[in-house]
């Protein structure tokens, strides 16, 4: 995140690898742990001045904070004034819908904006992640037991499942995946980015920027790593 002046807040990076190290991980290739809400039952947003869009989920304990640069993960304090959370130089405190921001390079003023609850295996069974976006209306899905997406574009007129690989994977806080598919010799492009992301027609929040690349089409829309919480 940035202050007025355009600078980027720059905590420590997140050390851990990988999400879902439960018994029943996946068999699929694993997603950056900061894909995911780690069993906060939703997503909300902040809108900040200066002028700043944030996302936020909070597991006991601690915080997980998404802005347009990156993703970073607080730990939880006790004080008077409300939640706080710090991570090196950054903090976030709220209270009663307002949050602080602060950093070496600035500070933000937020308000609470929408909320959403996380995507869980009820609403989406056997898939690990799931995004989506609109005109035209499209919904992505990548298989939790093997390295198969199912693309549905046009509204839900075209279905297509295909095999995929990892060409690019990031982790901590600028955690980015892309993978790679064909479908009749065309290449299928996906790149995803824990940065904030906004549905641009309902304005709710998600932890993934997405994009689809095929041939001269390009999808954009919004995305998160489906939870184990029921």
């Amino acid at each position: 995140m940035s202050d007025a002046s355009g600078e980027e807040f720059t905590p420590p990076p997140r050390l851990d690898d990988v999400a879902d190290k439960a018994d029943d991980a996946p068999t699929s290739p694993l997603l950056p742990s900061a894909f995911f809400a780690d069993g906060a039952e939703a997503f909300v947003s902040w809108r900040c001045t200066p002028a700043q869009d944030l996302i936020s989920a909070a597991p006991k304990g601690h915080l997980r904070l998404w802005s347009g640069q990156g993703y970073y993960e607080l730990a939880r304090t006790v004080v008077a004034e409300g939640e706080r959370y710090e991570k090196g130089t950054l903090s976030f405190v709220e209270r009663d819908g307002q949050a602080h921001v602060e950093s070496d390079n600035g500070q933000l003023a937020c308000q609470r904006d929408a909320r959403r609850e996380s995507t869980t295996r009820k609403a989406a069974p056997g898939v690990i992640f799931q995004a989506r976006g609109n005109e035209p209306g499209w919904l992505l899905e990548l298989d939790r037991e093997t390295s198969r997406m199912t693309l549905t574009t046009d509204y839900g007129e075209h279905v297509r499942t295909l095999p995929y690989h990892v060409a690019r994977l990031d982790n901590g806080h600028q955690a980015a995946m892309t993978l790679r598919a064909h479908d009749d010799g065309t290449p299928i492009t996906v790149r995803l980015r824990a940065r904030a992301c906004f549905d641009n027609m309902s304005g709710k929040p998600y932890p993934v920027q997405v994009s689809v690349e095929q041939g001269d089409q390009t999808l954009v829309g919004c995305g998160q790593g489906v939870e184990r919480r029921d």
